[in-house]
């Protein structure tokens, strides 16, 4: 599974850091750096959580 951001919706809120810190991060400028293009083994269900809690709808799965 790919993470898949939409940076021009992205706002930098931290849902998905919150949710999954080992992937997401928010800097301090309020970017968001993704530590993985793939989901890693294990984290599927923290990602999945961090996609459906984005506020702006930044972010998808692709290959579900």
């Amino acid at each position: 599974m790919k993470i898949q951001v939409d940076w021009d919706r992205c706002t930098g809120m931290g849902m998905c850091e919150s949710l999954a810190p080992d992937v997401f991060e928010v800097d301090d400028d309020g970017s968001l750096i993704v530590h993985a293009e793939e989901v890693p083994e294990g984290m599927e269900s923290d990602v999945r959580e961090a996609v459906a809690a984005c506020p702006t709808e930044a972010l998808s799965l692709e290959g579900e």
